[in-house]
């Protein structure tokens, strides 16, 4: 399967809506489109940054909803206020793991990663059999993917728990993980965000 992210900044009030915009008519229209298995959304409300990803059976499904989901796209972005447009970015799902049903509300800790191309099966490997094992046995995991370009050799590991708080326990241990990998595959720790959770109904099956 494969994911379209799409990160927005705007304006923090016009946030509320937004987020309202997304749920209420921009999910509905997307799912229904063909290939496409569902949506998520995250946001950070202190700086109005909002992270759309939406998920699809194969790649070409995907590719040819570009043109369809440009407007929706750029909707959201008058709703926002944003500026300076989105950044989209397409990506192969290589691993997703499901411990329950993520609920709404609940928070989310990105990492981004680039390094070489070359190297990225031995990341998804190191995401599968040394960072899955000890995420899932943390107090509110609730589930886990990673995503990958090939051709940019970036990628992006999510991991979702129930809480702030449960978050917040698995910092120190989430930091150490992340040396271990950005030094065993060459990679660059591009940046660290932790996020709401809207709403998340990407309907990924499992792949761990």
């Amino acid at each position: 399967m494969y994911v379209r992210t799409s990160e927005l900044r705007g304006d923090p009030a016009m946030l509320d809506e937004g987020l309202r915009l997304a749920r209420d008519e921009i999910f509905p229209a997307v799912t229904a489109l063909e290939g496409c298995a569902g949506m998520s959304l995250l946001f950070d409300r202190q700086i109005c940054r909002a992270i759309a990803t939406t998920s699809w059976r194969s790649e070409e499904a995907m590719r040819a909803s570009a043109d369809v989901v440009a407007p929706m796209r750029e909707r959201a972005e008058r709703t926002l206020g944003a500026t300076g447009g989105s950044e989209v970015h397409e990506w192969e799902v290589a691993v997703v793991h499901h411990d329950h049903p993520v609920p709404d509300g609940s928070w989310a800790r990105l990492t981004w990663l680039s390094g070489d191309p070359s190297t990225a099966d031995h990341g998804v490997d190191m995401f599968r059999m040394v960072v899955l094992p000890r995420i899932q046995e943390l107090d509110g995991f609730c589930s886990a993917s990673l995503m990958v370009d090939r051709a940019s050799g970036r990628v992006v590991a999510t991991a979702a728990f129930d809480t702030l708080g449960a978050i917040e326990s698995s910092r120190d241990m989430a930091a150490g993980m992340r040396e271990r990998v950005a030094t065993e595959i060459g990679a660059t720790v591009d940046g660290v965000d932790e996020m709401e959770i809207a709403f998340a109904h990407l309907h990924v099956p499992e792949m761990a």
